[in-house]
């Protein structure tokens, strides 16, 4: 087996010191071009490589980044928040330590273990709460939280999350314009879990936009996720008399399946049954489901710019400019009109530019499609 190169031999090779070579690959910024090419020309042609535990030795850093999640990642939510921080942290040299959970008591075992471990440079908490207690077990190791879709900023270092009570009523307000009296809610409910989620903000967006109307029903519903959920749904909206004309989910996940479930049991969509999920995932756009847009892996993308900026990172690079490339101007304002929301967004760029705040709240344009219409029969 060939013995490894040196950094001794790297700088006899380039012809400058051991001290230079360190700083080429630890602070490149602070070498000049010429004296960096030279450096890394060596160290190819010697097949160096520098000791990452050696350089996370010397700077105090674990090079690992904490994302806690209350779901599972192959989620089309998390999947998508993964790979957007992963498309800034892994060219930065930092890697990603998924962290599942489903309860505060896990939440807090993480964080009090996470001192001794001392083995993440940030924490990023993905779409639910944190206790104040936690908070200062983080700020005692100068270690910097960041949310994607929490329910408060509170405690918070940084954060991206939109407006779920503004986004879902924007939803309801849109269907009560249509002439709908009977709007249902098809949700989510974990007994296990005692978490506190962002999500939770959309029925009572629905439910306000609702009681601000006369002779407008809200009909709530909660289902447990599992394989029985889009039965659940269904005997949920066809068990009620009389029927609602149209129906809000919590996430794509379940309108999908939902939308065609209605058609196979003889209910026509839209005329019959409107239907708004939340998410504009996966197939939302091809089957023509009006839908709640939001884009997690600019969520993910954007905190990772701000996470490497708050570490002090020599990584960091760009500026921390929200970029949602399938948004279009905002359709979240409550009083919005009809014929700004029809207008799709496939070719415009919803820039937002946080520079002047720690927190940024991406738009969440309705993208109406095919799934929504007046009510035939009211």
């Amino acid at each position: 087996m060939a013995k490894k190169a040196s950094i001794q031999a790297v700088a006899r090779e380039a012809g400058v010191s051991v001290t230079t070579v360190s700083r080429t690959f630890a602070k490149p910024d602070l070498v000049l071009p010429t004296t960096r090419d030279k450096v890394m020309a060596a160290a190819h042609k010697l097949d160096y490589h520098i000791s990452r535990s050696a350089a996370a030795l010397k700077s105090g850093q674990s090079f690992r980044i904490a994302l806690l999640i209350s779901d599972d990642i192959a989620t089309w939510f998390n999947a998508h928040v993964y790979a957007g921080l992963d498309s800034v942290l892994h060219p930065a040299g930092y890697d990603i330590s998924v962290f599942a959970m489903s309860s505060a008591a896990q939440r807090r075992e993480f964080f009090t273990s996470l001192p001794v471990r001392r083995n993440a440079d940030a924490v990023v908490v993905c779409s639910f709460n944190i206790e104040p207690a936690e908070v200062r077990k983080l700020k005692a190791m100068n270690v910097p939280i960041l949310g994607i879709n929490i329910p408060s900023n509170d405690g918070f270092d940084a954060g991206v999350s939109i407006d779920d009570y503004a986004a879902e009523r924007a939803a309801a307000e849109h269907l009560i314009a249509l002439g709908h009296k009977r709007i249902a809610f098809i949700g989510y409910t974990d007994p296990r879990s005692t978490l506190r989620y962002s999500a939770s903000a959309r029925l009572k967006g629905l439910l306000d936009a609702c009681a601000a109307h006369d002779g407008v029903e809200a009909m709530p519903f909660t289902i447990s996720q599992g394989p029985s959920q889009v039965n659940d749904a269904l005997n949920a909206l066809v068990g009620r008399l009389p029927m609602p004309t149209a129906v809000a989910t919590s996430d794509d996940a379940i309108a999908v399946p939902l939308l065609f479930r209605l058609r196979q049991y003889g209910r026509r969509v839209p005329e019959d049954m409107s239907v708004i999920g939340f998410d504009d995932a996966g197939c939302a756009a091809d089957i023509g489901l009006t839908t709640l847009h939001q884009d997690p892996f600019a969520m993910g993308a954007a905190i990772a710019r701000r996470a490497l900026r708050l570490i002090g990172s020599d990584a960091a690079f760009g500026d921390d400019t929200f970029v949602d490339d399938a948004a279009h101007p905002a359709t979240n304002n409550v009083a919005h009109d009809a014929a700004h929301a029809t207008t799709h967004a496939t070719n415009d760029i919803d820039i937002i530019n946080d520079s002047s705040t720690a927190f940024i709240i991406p738009q969440t344009p309705l993208m109406l499609r095919d799934t929504t219409a007046p009510p035939a029969n009211k």
